[in-house]
């Protein structure tokens, strides 16, 4: 009897998880899709500006159609996971772009995008930058302070200095290999009303 009753509320809790796990991917493929979708149409919209910037800053071949490429999958493969169409076939293309951005333009940074020490991880292998943005951004403080209305300067946010690594790409990689392995999700997606007619879908 007692094993009965340990066992009965672990179970509903069970099904109760169940009926409402399609929260998750509907959830991740939103949030992925409003970060998508305006990166893609910022390069499409800029696509000579993005194509120098590919080519001479991050030095990639073919930068045009780099950047083309980059721009549709980002704008299109977003709005495909804010609908939730064809998600686990665009998670690998958005997969894909996150990788060459977080090698190409992030990695030499280092993991995290702002240089907080409080907030280093282990694997953040450019310290060195984290400990100079230190001392800079004391430096900028003092600076300010002295020469600069600082409470006005500061009153949306606190000063910092951005270090630009891989943190942000590398969390969207894996949140598109989230959707590869989950799929868009019951309900609330194209893809499981159309599997619903289409078995094979």
């Amino acid at each position: 009897m007692s094993a009965q009753w340990v066992q009965t509320p672990v179970s509903k809790l069970s099904e109760w998880g169940r009926a409402i796990d399609f929260i998750v991917p509907v959830l991740v493929r939103v949030y992925l899709a409003f970060i998508f979708i305006p990166a893609g149409w910022g390069k499409l919209s800029a696509l000579e500006n993005t194509a120098y910037y590919f080519g001479e800053f991050l030095g990639l071949p073919l930068p045009g159609l780099m950047a083309l490429l980059a721009g549709v999958t980002e704008f299109v493969g977003g709005c495909a996971l804010l609908i939730g169409f064809a998600v686990r076939v665009w998670a690998v293309p958005l997969a894909f772009t996150m990788l060459v951005a977080a090698l190409s333009a992030h990695w030499q940074n280092g993991w995290h995008v702002l240089p907080e020490a409080t907030l280093t991880v282990p694997w953040e292998w450019r310290t060195d930058l984290i400990e100079g943005a230190q001392v800079r951004k004391e430096a900028m403080v003092s600076l300010l302070q002295t020469h600069g209305n600082y409470g006005w300067l500061t009153e949306t946010g606190s000063v910092t200095i951005l270090k630009n690594g891989i943190e942000f790409a590398a969390t969207y990689l894996l949140l598109c290999l989230v959707l590869l392995y989950t799929g868009a999700g019951r309900y609330l997606s194209v893809d499981y009303w159309l599997g619903r007619r289409f078995p094979l879908f």
